[in-house]
């Protein structure tokens, strides 16, 4: 592995930290600002804020640059955000902080992915991505976890303080190790073209629709562990913890089908995703079986992430890609609202917990059809040339300079 996979797969791990360790230091939050915990939760709502309008507009400010000055740049704007978080003397500053925060995050998972393809053969690409990317799932494994515990017995306030230092590591890193090449400058107007190609919004839409199969039921887990399974609440966080072992499994995993299948691979994921979920359904009142098939579901649904990353870039035809990238990381974000929303609605009707399951699979199905509609446009697409594929002396050149280093 190139070392500078190495540096991005530990900017993103300490970016899903920072994302998520808050929803476990909520009440430590609350007693050290003197503010309600319903008001701490807020933060959740001010880091997305932060990641929608800052995947773009960072992303779009970067375009000028290499993808190693951009990412050294997201990773200093990280770096501010949590030291200023680790520092805000009121819960007003807590919340700006967390914004700032924020606005790296889908900028750097878009510029990240792009960089990650070009430091490898093409014929890893999607292994590239899913090796930064298992930063963030092992995030929920370790950093989450480890953080909550930290915030539980000591201060809230060292876990910011650490994301920090773990930024500033990724910034050394990526100084270190990350080739100059991996990427030119480019022009927002000639980004702009691959919003234009109807194969980048079908996989755009292939996140959002595949994935909120995820989020509707991934959302909504801990009831359905404990009012359909029957388990204490004491069981869920270990289950979760299960839950992020398979998710960064099935990430790798992803990432070696995806080089050789394709969006295929996709199809195939989402097929057993739907498959699955029908019969954690049918299964969720009995503990073990449920439990199997959720970490499986979880391995089986990140699978497809690394795939729809790498083929967004190479649907976009244009030299950079960073911004249709970072699109693709909003399309995320979207399948998270999508999903949550639409489990919400059917809980709401009265349907009960095994509705989210549902609602999930036929998420999946949906997406199912669409990324076969995208599989084809693939194939009409093959047919002229791709100057991102049939560089090969550029990608060649920059896989030589890994070696080198």
């Amino acid at each position: 592995m190139p070392r500078a996979l190495l540096a991005l797969s530990i900017g993103a791990f300490g970016i899903g930290t920072t994302e998520f360790v808050v929803m476990g230091m909520l009440p430590q939050i609350a007693d050290g600002l003197d503010v309600s915990v319903s008001a701490v939760g807020l933060l959740i709502s001010a880091y997305a804020v932060g990641v929608v309008v800052g995947a773009p507009t960072l992303t779009a400010l970067g375009v000028r640059f290499t993808p190693k000055q951009t990412l050294v740049a997201l990773m200093a704007v990280f770096v501010v955000g949590n030291v200023l978080s680790a520092l805000a003397p009121t819960y007003a500053t807590l919340v700006v902080a967390r914004v700032i925060t924020a606005l790296a995050h889908g900028s750097f998972f878009g510029v990240g992915a792009v960089a990650a393809r070009r430091l490898v053969p093409r014929d890893k690409a999607t292994q590239a991505i899913s090796l930064m990317f298992a930063g963030l799932t092992l995030a929920n494994v370790v950093g989450v976890p480890l953080g909550t515990f930290v915030a539980q017995q000591a201060s809230w306030r060292i876990v910011p303080a650490a994301c920090a230092v773990i930024g500033l590591v990724t910034i050394a890193g990526l100084l270190a190790w990350m080739p100059a090449l991996t990427g030119e400058p480019t022009d927002l107007r000639s980004e702009l073209k691959a919003f234009r190609r109807r194969q980048v919004w079908m996989v755009l839409g292939v996140t959002m629709i595949g994935f909120a199969a995820l989020f509707a039921v991934y959302s909504y887990v801990s009831p359905i562990l404990t009012e359909l399974g029957g388990l204490s609440e004491g069981w869920v966080t270990p289950i979760l913890a299960l839950f992020g072992i398979g998710t960064t499994i099935g990430m790798l995993a992803g990432g070696r089908f995806g080089d050789r299948f394709g969006l295929k691979a996709v199809v195939g994921s989402l097929v057993l995703s739907a498959a699955l979920l029908a019969a954690f359904a049918l299964t969720a009142r009995t503990p073990v079986a449920a439990v199997v098939l959720l970490v499986l579901f979880g391995a089986v649904s990140f699978a497809a992430g690394p795939v729809v990353q790498n083929k967004v870039i190479e649907a976009a035809r244009v030299r950079g890609g960073s911004l249709v990238s970072a699109a693709n990381q909003g399309a995320f974000n979207v399948a998270n609202a999508v999903g949550a929303a639409l489990g919400a609605a059917v809980l709401s009707a009265g349907y009960g917990y095994t509705a989210p399951i549902w609602v999930g699979a036929a998420l999946a199905l949906a997406g199912t059809v669409l990324c076969l509609v995208a599989v084809r446009t693939e194939r009409r697409d093959t047919r002229s040339p791709d100057p991102v594929v049939v560089d090969v002396d550029v990608w060649e050149r920059e896989t030589a300079c890994v070696a080198v280093r």
